[in-house]
């Protein structure tokens, strides 16, 4: 027959081992969170998307953008001017990516102020024609900003005509673009420095 001392170690021992186990159970239950994917960045060996300008000139319009690389970053710079289309934008050749594992684009930017666009592309179509999904997102002047733009933020439009759908397929992504379309006249200017899809908890 145990002690009283022996049945109450063994008490401890089996609180313990289910302690234990609980803890384990729990732990596998729970993934840990993905590590930010890495979709641009301007250093040796970074993915490169062959960026390319497109401003409002291909419409009538008279704004000005261009861009160069160096310092590992991309200065996207012009003026914008109302007086017709009023954008300038800076874009990626075809992509193939899924990020449906994903809950957002992560951009570092350096910029002046102004708000700025971020535009991503699917095969949906309305019409029969590509269309966009675009998300605002703002700048603090002077001051390295790391800005979370998710996924539900990203609406479909055609050409500033904001759309009912189809939602955004994560899965997807065949391009994706910068704008500078504030609907302000002037200059403006953004150093970009990153751009990653991140997952929750990351």
């Amino acid at each position: 027959m145990l002690s009283e001392t022996a049945m109450w170690r063994k008490k401890v021992v089996t609180g313990l081992s289910v302690c234990l186990l609980l803890s384990q159970s729990l732990t596998a239950e729970e993934p840990d969170p993905m590590e930010p994917l890495l979709l641009a960045a301007f250093e040796q060996d970074s993915p490169d998307v062959g960026w390319y300008v497109q401003n409002d000139n291909v419409m009538g319009g008279q704004s000005e953008g261009a861009f160069s690389i160096h310092a590992s970053e991309l200065v996207f710079s012009g003026s914008t001017n109302t007086n017709g289309g009023g954008f300038s934008s800076i874009r990626s050749e075809p992509l193939e990516l899924d990020l449906a594992d994903y809950n957002g684009i992560r951009l570092t930017v350096k910029a002046d102020g102004r708000r700025y666009s971020w535009s991503l592309q699917t095969d949906a179509r309305w019409r029969g024609r590509k269309i966009n999904y675009w998300a605002d997102f703002d700048t603090v002047p002077g001051e390295v900003n790391v800005i979370d733009v998710p996924f539900e933020r990203f609406l479909p439009q055609f050409r500033g005509l904001k759309l009912d759908g189809p939602k955004l397929d994560r899965s997807k992504i065949r391009a994706f673009a910068l704008y500078q379309y504030d609907k302000t006249d002037g200059p403006f200017k953004l150093r970009l420095i990153r751009v990653e899809a991140y997952a929750e908890g990351h």
